[in-house]
């Protein structure tokens, strides 16, 4: 890729508009559009959203779960939609939300944003609370292969206030976790945009149903110089 994920991100915006399609297959969906829960309703599901959207939005995001629960037929239909979407030019969020150590984490930057892999994205939803250094081999992947990632910083569900919000350090340096995420993240963007990129490889999951979460827990979203990731639009 000539260019890095923040840049193509960007021109895909100021072509298409902010607009992320969801590929969701859960069993009620599928139910609506009379397919089957099985993988080729997966396949069939997937194919018809990209047919739609693909060449019209800025992105398709795929939730890997629903494609998952059918084991491997549904991991090979996840293959064939992604397949789909780069062949209509469309990038490409795997919402997979993964998050470990080590090799481990190596290992999930090697299927999701490594040229050759089947599963690769153009970006990949990633947890950081095994401490954002865990991340280092998806964020070293993303930046050699031109490819993004997208954190978890402010989630809609209420349960993650109890981790996102919670304050760390001490005296003067007092922030909460997701202040410490954007920070973090910034750190990352910040020599990617100071070569001239308008965004930087790494983005932030904020939910848009929180839109005040940012002030009260002091998370500076500008600062991060990286796209936001804003789910909040049908069912979460």
């Amino acid at each position: 890729m000539s260019a890095g994920f923040g840049a193509r991100l960007a021109a895909a915006t100021a072509d298409h508009g902010p607009l992320c399609v969801g590929i969701d297959p859960h069993p009620g969906l599928l139910a609506d559009w009379g397919l089957p829960d099985d993988a080729s309703g997966l396949r069939e599901f997937g194919l018809r959203v990209v047919e739609a959207v693909g060449g019209r939005v800025a992105a398709v995001k795929p939730q890997s779960a629903f494609f998952e629960r059918h084991g491997s037929r549904g991991v090979a239909a996840l293959e064939e939609v992604l397949a789909a979407a780069r062949a209509a030019g469309t990038l490409t969020i795997m919402d997979a939300k993964r998050g470990d150590i080590g090799s481990t984490m190596a290992a999930y930057a090697d299927a999701y944003l490594r040229d050759g892999s089947p599963l690769a994205a153009d970006a990949l939803t990633v947890s950081p609370y095994l401490g954002f250094g865990s991340l280092q081999p998806a964020v070293d992947a993303a930046l050699e292969t031109g490819r993004g990632l997208f954190v978890l910083c402010l989630t809609s569900n209420p349960e993650g206030a109890e981790v996102q919000h919670a304050r760390r350090g001490a005296g003067a340096g007092v922030e909460s976790v997701a202040a410490h995420v954007a920070r973090e993240a910034a750190q990352v963007n910040a020599p990617v945009v100071a070569a001239g990129d308008a965004l930087g490889p790494v983005g932030l999951v904020v939910g848009a149903t929180i839109a005040d979460a940012a002030a009260r827990t002091g998370t500076d979203l500008a600062a991060v110089r990286g796209p936001l990731l804003a789910p909040g639009v049908g069912a979460q």
